[in-house]
């Protein structure tokens, strides 16, 4: 199915590994021209280069943002006028955990993620609104978290944060809707997905089988996610195909919000 996407010029954050790399390659495999940022530089043209390698040439592009800085932002929406003729897929896929319960959570990280969760969007769209008006159509796509949706006393910096996307995603949406421009904006909830982000969970002496399976356990289906099972979720967002869908939530979760 080729071309699912072709003619877009997305923009993915958090593009050097794990799901935004995966995204930025499901974008570039349909069709679309991506600019892969991230904080790590480098990673995020390795993720371009292998894009160009799969792809061919003038498909993938990088470009680093640290999504909390609103100069970067400007930088990054002037690389993607400049790298990739304009902007229509927006994916704001950079995000962090939060350690800690209500407890333990520290001041500093329950900022950082905030920072890095939330502000990144805010800054972003405001940033990035006025490129993408003239590129319509035009999709936006927040990834946030089944956690947004779903309590745990463990860990309410990320539940917080996740929930703000989802609710921030909405307002967007109807701002967009309500100014009369074809640019939707609609959340990502995905649960446990077997990326780098999941390796810190294993511990000394700790087998990441052993917590695989532990987290597996947890989710109807059985299976921790792969990454592009996110991915073909951004790809259907960023496609005509869901044009009448905005300000709604995409629940990627094996099962665990029916439960």
């Amino acid at each position: 199915m080729a071309g699912r996407v072709a003619g877009k010029l997305a923009l993915v954050t958090g593009a050097a590994q794990g799901l935004g790399a995966a995204q930025a390659r499901m974008l570039a495999r349909h069709g679309a021209r991506v600019l892969a940022t991230d904080v790590n530089a480098a990673g995020a043209e390795a993720t371009a280069a292998a894009i160009e390698a799969e792809c061919g040439p003038g498909t993938g592009f990088a470009c680093p943002l640290d999504v909390t800085q609103p100069e970067q932002w400007g930088a990054a929406v002037e690389a993607a006028h400049d790298k990739l003729g304009g902007l229509s897929v927006l994916v704001h896929n950079a995000g962090v955990g939060v350690r800690g319960n209500i407890e333990t959570c520290t001041y500093e990280e329950w900022k950082r993620g905030f920072a890095i969760n939330v502000d990144s969007v805010f800054l972003g769209c405001q940033a990035a609104l006025p490129l993408m008006k003239e590129h319509q159509p035009g999709s936006i796509v927040t990834i946030s978290s089944i956690a947004g949706l779903i309590a745990s006393d463990t860990m309410p910096g990320y539940n917080a944060s996740k929930a703000a996307v989802w609710m921030l995603t909405k307002s967007i949406a109807l701002h967009c809707a309500k100014m009369g421009w074809n640019i939707r904006c609609n959340s990502v909830h995905p649960t446990f997905i077997d990326t780098p982000i999941l390796d810190g969970m294993v511990g000394p002496g700790r087998e990441k089988s052993v917590i695989m399976d532990k987290l597996a356990r947890q989710i109807p289906l059985k299976r921790v996610g792969e990454p592009d099972d996110i991915a073909n979720g951004v790809l259907y967002l960023a496609s005509d195909e869901s044009k009448f869908m905005t300000g709604a939530e995409l629940k990627l979760d094996g099962g665990i919000s029916a439960m």
